[in-house]
């Protein structure tokens, strides 16, 4: 077979600037190479996990003329998975709800799933008369890559990133009359607990609905967060972004400043939160000014408008922030921020040399190494008392 990839629309200008029948083309051109011939795709297609997910399938065995069981799980196992995902079910249903109003008249409906891919919920207008929508919308249904090949459920779940899925681009020809967008769901730990799925059947391509889903994903994820045991909530914003949003960064706090639960945003802004997934981490780690400033000058959430402070990070970032108190909340606010200003730039990174100095146990020269500089710099930051 003749290489015909030059000859097409590359696959970022579609579907916009080539029509329907291109894009359809270009993925058939696409599941040739890979699936009957085992060649790289060559940029026939937009996003290289498609083919990672396709050779998945291919080294676990299945091929993409076999038949799909869609097979639902004991109802025992899935009674336990109920129980086990009811947090992320109540976070999640007044979401579903407004995506179901939101793609009512597009022909594609709103899956939930745990992080596993067996589906846990489903909003929208399902059509039960047509067998190719009712086997893919039933509660404990698996439909994992594993189970049904590649999906933006499956790939999802496995890359970890929102994706777009369309028609022949799914693993199995049975699959071939679906289109769908997904994005993973992070609970406030940081690990996966879903995804959020919008699929439509024999329907016109979408891909806008990939930052539908991802809106709705960072919906859930925030009401995950905020439905975490916390006394007060950082909600953080680079300077110049309006603050009360669905994508300011989320932390919650216990009252001795520990952090209870973070969403994707805030792990974003501060990587530190992502890196200490497994540990145990304090307010005072992630910003270089006094904990207690931002209990200070916490208000209730319902105070009304509230003021932004600025709040300094221990990498010389600064972002901006508003403290607030969860319900039921005791937490007393004797100082004020305003009384205590956040650190300026120069006593921010002599508290990063002197915290470096003391993890590496007054070795200058390993300090020097962990922050990239030279020891004759961590001398002079520190006013050369650490000389030897």
């Amino acid at each position: 077979m003749q290489p015909v990839a030059h000859s097409l629309p590359s696959a970022s200008s579609t579907p916009g600037a080539a029509n329907a029948a291109q894009r359809l083309l270009q993925i058939d051109l696409a599941r040739q190479a890979v699936l009957r011939e085992d060649k790289p795709m060559s940029g026939l297609l937009p996003e290289p996990w498609i083919e990672r997910s396709w050779r998945r399938c291919l080294v676990n065995g299945h091929r993409p003329q076999q038949a799909v069981g869609f097979d639902v799980i004991p109802a025992q196992a899935l009674r336990r998975i109920e129980e086990a995902n009811h947090t992320l079910l109540t976070a999640a249903r007044p979401v579903l709800g407004q995506l179901g109003r939101a793609v009512a008249a597009t022909r594609y409906f709103a899956i939930l799933t745990n992080a596993d891919g067996v589906v846990v919920d489903v909003n929208g207008p399902v059509d039960r008369h047509d067998r190719r929508a009712e086997v893919i919308s039933r509660i404990g249904v698996d439909l994992s890559e594993a189970r049904v090949g590649t999906t933006a459920i499956g790939a999802a779940l496995t890359e970890l990133q929102p994706v777009w899925l369309h028609r022949g681009e799914h693993f199995f020809d049975a699959n071939a009359s679906y289109s769908c967008a997904g994005a993973p769901l992070f609970g406030p730990d940081g690990r996966c607990v879903g995804m959020l799925d919008l699929t439509g059947i024999d329907a016109v391509e979408r891909p806008e609905l990939k930052h539908l889903v991802m809106h709705s994903a960072r919906s859930i994820e925030n009401a995950l967060t905020l439905n975490q045991p916390h006394d007060l909530t950082v909600r953080i914003n680079w300077p110049g972004h309006n603050l009360d949003e669905d994508t300011d960064g989320l932390i919650c706090l216990d009252p001795d400043g520990w952090v209870t639960g973070a969403n994707s945003a805030a792990r974003q802004m501060i990587p530190h939160l992502s890196a200490a997934l497994a540990t145990s981490i304090h307010c005072s780690d992630l910003f270089a000014m006094s904990f207690e400033l931002l209990f200070d000058g916490a208000q209730p959430r319902a105070s009304g408008q509230r003021t932004p402070v600025e709040v300094p990070l221990w990498s010389g970032l600064r972002l901006h922030a508003v403290a607030s108190r969860a319900a039921g909340s005791h937490i007393t606010a004797p100082t004020g921020l305003a009384t205590k200003p956040p650190l300026a730039l120069k006593d921010v990174e002599t508290a990063m040399i002197h915290q470096a100095v003391t993890q590496a146990k007054g070795n200058v020269m390993q300090a020097a190494l962990a922050l990239g500089i030279s020891r004759a710099t961590v001398y002079r930051k520190l006013g050369n008392k650490n000389r030897p």
